[in-house]
């Protein structure tokens, strides 16, 4: 997942880690350790006018001259390496903005910054990556956690594209929740698509999930109240509630969507689209937030996506966490979104 993201990265880091590396070599002749002490701190050792006897603590200050030496990263020293990372990050799709913040994040830790010689570089650049890349993934979200500290049923409305597998990903989500102890039910709100009733009563029959539907062409406004209505009657904890695929700039369809979420007032609404998508998913959920809302997103086909831009983007950008990455076709294969395990593959042969 993200191989060539993360191949971007190790390049980097090993320019950064070869600049400052560099930029860390003691002069010829100086000493680096302890044990390896020039012709002037011998001269310091042995000169009688010092008498250590009487001056106890010269030596002890020259040594800690000597292990404590430091040198200082320049804005200079790093500026070629992260050019080079920029145009990494924009060729791996990541917006513009997040790329400027995580450049931004890096040059600010780095240059200027006091390093002790000795310290090892690998150590000072993945610190440096691992810091900017998190500072831009944001935190997750725990939808566990969530449904445990509110009021049952929670009410979760799904919204997205067409074709981005948004009924596939409320199908997985439903297993998800069933194996965390959770009683949960279906509202088959996509009565537009041909088929897709059908398609969502098959995923439920094989998971032993209650479905609510109406006939194609039907109201979905009407059948997600009814979904409601179920949980409330049989204290249902989940209700996942699925809608038509649809695009920003359909007026009628996002009427629609208003409709849904003024009748079902969900507790969340979860934004779906694909991870291939790259840079168009980051834009879609941004029109998406502006227009109906959403509390959080959802990336599927996130096991083949090389690029990860739209993960790496897609929290910063509309401010919303990213709540789980859909890794394959099974009813399993999704994970919750963890910033830093996504941070730790990244990285991970780097370090």
């Amino acid at each position: 997942m993200f191989d060539g993201l993360k191949n971007r990265l190790r390049q980097i880091q090993d320019q950064l880690g070869t600049t400052i590396e560099a930029t860390a070599q003691v002069p010829e002749g100086a000493p680096s350790s302890p044990g390896n002490t020039s012709k002037d701190e011998n001269k310091v050792k042995t000169r009688s006018d010092i008498g250590t006897e009487k001056n106890p603590n010269i030596i002890s200050k020259v040594k800690v001259l000597i292990t404590d030496r430091e040198f200082v990263i320049s804005e200079k020293d790093i500026e070629s390496p992260l050019f080079e990372l920029e145009m990494g990050l924009l060729e791996s799709d990541v917006a513009l903005p997040v790329t400027e913040e995580i450049i931004s994040h890096i040059r600010n830790d780095l240059a200027g910054s006091r390093r002790k010689i000795g310290e090892p570089v690998d150590v000072i650049v993945i610190a440096a990556l691992r810091d900017a890349l998190l500072e831009v993934l944001g935190e997750g979200f725990d939808l566990v956690s969530y449904i445990r500290t509110h009021d049952r049923p929670v009410k979760i409305l799904f919204t997205g594209v067409n074709g981005t597998g948004k009924t596939t990903t409320v199908a997985k989500i439903g297993a998800y929740l069933k194996k965390n102890g959770f009683s949960v039910v279906i509202g088959a709100g996509d009565t537009f698509r041909a088929g897709a009733i059908e398609q969502i009563d098959v995923h439920a029959m094989r998971l032993g999930i209650k479905v609510i539907q109406h006939q194609q062409g039907g109201d979905p406004s009407a059948v997600l109240f009814d979904a409601v209505q179920y949980a409330n009657a049989h204290k249902i904890d989940v209700v996942l509630a699925d809608t038509a695929g649809r695009f920003h700039n359909r007026a009628n369809l996002m009427s629609q969507l208003e409709k849904i979420r003024r009748v079902m007032q969900p507790d969340l609404i979860v934004y779906v689209d694909e991870a291939v998508a790259g840079n168009d998913a980051v834009v879609r959920a941004f029109e998406f937030e502006k227009t109906v809302g959403a509390d959080a997103v959802v990336l599927t086909k996130a096991d083949m996506d090389s690029k990860g831009g739209a993960a790496i983007s897609i929290s910063h950008t509309i401010g919303k966490p990213l709540m789980f990455l859909g890794v394959g076709q099974g009813y399993d294969d999704i994970i919750p979104f963890s910033p830093r395990d996504v941070v730790d593959e990244l990285l991970k042969e780097a370090a």
